[in-house]
Parts: C-alpha cells; structure tokens; sequence
C-alpha cells in the first residue's frame, strides 16, 4: 500500500473507527460527544499540554517517571506515591507488553493471575481490557496530568479508549512505535494506523479539547546520531499536524557528551518550528521532552544515580520542558515504587539547583547544533525528495532505501546498515554512513572525529568501537575505551 500525507476525511475516520470499537468489548464504551465533554470537565492544572505550556514559559523542567503494573487500584497507589513521595510533576501510565501488541486475551489473563497471585504479572496497565470507566478513575485520583506511554505499532482502539478515559497526553508515532519496537510491522501500515490515532486527536481539538501528542524521541535509544532521531521526530510531528494535532512535544534521548545533547534538543525545537512553519501548519505548540539515558546501567545503585543526575543536568542545562526519569533498579527489572520515587528526587534536586543555568547558547553548542541541523535537512530534504514533497510517501521510501536508517532496531523495513560510535569526547558520531544522504564534508567531518579518536586510543576506526562504547556506561565510562 501507498499512504500519503492527506487529513483523512470524515467518511474513511468514520468506517474504520465502526470496525475499531469492535475490535474489544471494551470500545463499546467510547462515546465521541460523552468523552469531549468529560475531557472539558477535568480542571486546567490537571490538563497536560497546558501544565508543559506553563512550564516552558516559565523556563523550567518537568519531571516525569515511567511506571504501570496489571491491577487498577495498585496502579493508583503506585502513582499516588510518585507523586507524593517521588514529587513527580506529571505522571505516566505505562502500557503492559500484551496491550502493545494488540493480545488483550493474554492481557486479561494477567490481570487475573495477577489477582490470584497478589503482585503484577503484567509489566504496564493493560488500559483497553479495563476501558473507559476504569482509567476515569486512574486519572481523577491524581492531582497531576497523566499520560499514556506504551510502544504500540497499531494503537488505535487504545488511543480511543485513552482520551475517553481522561488522559490528556498520548505518546507514540508511526516510524517511532514501529521501527524500534517490531520486526514484522510495515511502515506504510503503521503510519496509517497512527493517522488514524492523530486525527481523532485532531478531532478532539476541533471540539475543543486539546491532547498533547509526543513522537518517542530516543528511538533504539542506543547511540543514535542526533539527525536520525531529530528527523524521525519532524517527520511524525508532520504527520500529526496534517491530522490537526495542535499541541507536540517532541523528544531526544539522552547520547552522554553534554554539549552534543544541549545542541541536540536545541536543534530539534529549531527544526520542527521551521518544517511546521514552511507546511503552513499554524498554531502549533511545540515542547520538549529529554530521556534520561536509554542504554545499559550499572548495577550499582549509587553508580546508577550518577548516570541518572547526569542526564538530569543535560535535561536542566538544555532547557528541557520535562525529563524522563530512571531509576537506580534500571539494571535490575522492574524497580520498586521505593527506586522510582528515588530517582524522581534526585532528578528533582539536581534540576533545582540548575535552573538558573543554560547552555542552550554557549558557542560550542552553537557550534554543534549547526552540524546536527545540517545533517538533518540533509536527510529530510532527501526524504521530501523521494515522496515528491509528501513526507509519507517519502518516509515509506527512505526506508527502502537506507536513507532513513535506526542502528540497532529490529524491523526488517530497517536496512541496518548505519552503524555509531562515539568520538574522542564521547559525542556520537557515524562510523558506517550506509546510505545517509550526508555531503561529504559531513561524512569527513565524522570521519576526522572518529580517527582522532583512534588515534589516542593507538588502535584502527573498527567496530570494535562500538561493542566499546554500547557497554561502556555499564561499567562506569562513556566512551569504551581499550583496556
């Protein structure tokens, strides 16, 4: 199938959201005009996108932790505590694995083993088996915003049953839920199913609720160049606002060098209000959003707050919106509500004590910036190139192609044939280009970084670079050097 950037029309929205409902005995409760309705009732401080808006303005950073078990009530307590012991600013609902892949059979037998056996035998909050009345009373028994985390590539029965339920914010996208998180998926299928997801959003905000929507920005979340996941997070906030999406917040996952990670969410706020502003979509609230760091985590607990306090000073010093926060188990499982609420605080007291700092315009960021916004057009333009100006159609065939490329995803949509490495100062830079539309002042750019390296460390540019640097914070480093 060929899928384009168009606004789907009320005729095709309204057939295929008819089979949707059906797909689970729980969509049968999901009324449109009843949900508006009770999504104008919930009060503005409990409102996502108005709670990122006054933030922004403000210059401050949100703090967000990632949390969901299997049963209702242990899932409100566990956000309770997050938000009253964790001081967490926002609070998410995180997804069980069955729901992600559309299994909600198994999803309810883990609910009820779950029962039986006392403790969460689902590792998220399985929101389309418990439907709309249920997730009312998740989301009213807080006092902060909740939203929707989950990692699903055809979320549209759970996109219907979110906003009835009261979430005011909803994550996800259809390269970003794909790509990253499924083998067997296919890209024209997935951003179909999120045109879908982005213009009930869209209708949503024509009867005047607003939904904050948020690309996941980290991708793989291990060593992305900071242009791949920039350009995947333009291009899904494109497609969103094609659907009337008015309110993004878009993402970048936390690489470890501090001035490539200021430069890089510097880059992407930049970038998305240039390609919103040249499609001509108009009104746009755009924020953002920085993940603490997405790879391998020492298992030590005081080592791993040190990994967590570093991402949260990248997070304060680029003048994030929010931060995503780990926790000190991140080695370890699923943590405590003790280790989630322990790693909000620290997150909490570093971005305190930085607020009045900012990095965003220092000249090495500056510097930095401009290379990551270069190699972005390059790639979008690229992409815009293929699809003949529709960043759908073009999306579908930079895959194809390996113009667009995730090091380290599963999908066979994916050409993997990019592969990264870090430099000398531990900023991510790409080792194999494969078919990244870079000019070559780019790709000798990357080159000379990486040889600078090999040079110190007296051994060849080699993929031995990468199996270093993959593990290297894992046992207390940034960069894998040679022992």
């Amino acid at each position: 199938m060929e899928i384009k950037n168009k606004k789907l029309s009320d005729d095709v929205f309204f057939a295929e959201r008819k089979e949707i409902l059906q797909h689970w005995p729980t969509g049968a409760g999901v009324n449109f005009e009843e949900a508006v309705a009770y999504q104008k009732s919930i009060p503005e401080e409990k409102r996502f996108g108005d709670k990122l808006q006054q933030a922004d303005k403000a210059g401050v950073t949100l703090i967000q932790p990632r949390a969901g078990v299997a049963l209702y009530t242990e899932h409100i307590k566990l956000l309770q505590y997050l938000e009253t012991e964790g001081g967490a600013d926002l609070l998410p609902s995180t997804v069980d694995s069955y729901t992600r892949l559309n299994r909600y059979t198994e999803a309810e037998t883990g609910i009820e083993k779950s029962k039986e056996s006392g403790r969460s035998m689902l590792n998220g909050f399985p929101i389309v088996n418990y439907g709309v009345d249920i997730c009312r009373r998740v989301t009213s028994s807080l006092k902060n915003p909740v939203q929707v985390r989950h990692g699903t590539p055809d979320a549209r029965l759970l996109t219907e049953i979110s906003i009835a339920g009261g979430f005011t914010s909803y994550e996800g996208g259809g390269i970003s839920y794909n790509i990253p998180y499924s083998k067997n998926h296919s890209l024209a299928h997935t951003i179909a199913y999120w045109q879908y997801a982005d213009r009930l959003v869209g209708m949503y905000e024509e009867a005047g609720v607003s939904i904050n929507r948020e690309p996941f920005g980290p991708l793989t979340g291990t060593l992305i160049p900071p242009c791949i996941s920039n350009a995947v997070a333009v291009i899904e906030t494109l497609l969103a606002a094609e659907q009337g999406v008015k309110d993004i917040t878009v993402g970048y996952g936390q690489c470890g060098n501090l001035i490539q990670d200021v430069a890089a969410l510097r880059s992407l706020r930049q970038l998305t209000a240039e390609y919103l502003t040249r499609f001509g979509y108009e009104g746009v609230k755009i924020t953002t959003v920085f993940h603490q760091w997405m790879g391998g985590f020492p298992q030590d607990e005081a080592k791993a707050f040190g990994v967590i306090s570093w991402g949260s000073a990248a997070a304060a010093l680029a003048k994030a919106t929010k931060v995503i926060v780990k926790t000190p188990h991140e080695a370890m499982g699923v943590p405590t509500k003790e280790a989630n609420a322990s790693g909000l605080r620290a997150t909490k007291q570093v971005i305190s004590m930085l607020r009045d700092q900012d990095f965003t315009s220092i000249p090495a960021v500056v510097a930095e910036g401009d290379i990551i916004v270069e190699e972005t057009k390059c790639i979008l333009e690229k992409v815009l190139e293929l699809g003949g100006g529709d960043i759908a159609v073009g999306t579908v065939r930079a895959f194809e192609a390996g113009i667009l490329d995730i090091p380290f995803a599963p999908s066979r949509y994916n050409a993997g044939k990019v592969m990264p490495a870090r430099d000398n100062f531990g900023a991510v830079r790409i080792l194999e280009m494969g078919h990244l539309p870079l000019h070559k002042d780019l790709v000798d750019f990357h080159r000379a970084k990486l040889e600078e390296r090999a040079k110190s460390e007296k051994r060849d540019v080699n993929f031995n670079m990468v199996i270093d640097d993959v593990y290297a914070i894992g046992k207390g480093f940034l960069v894998g050097r040679p022992k």
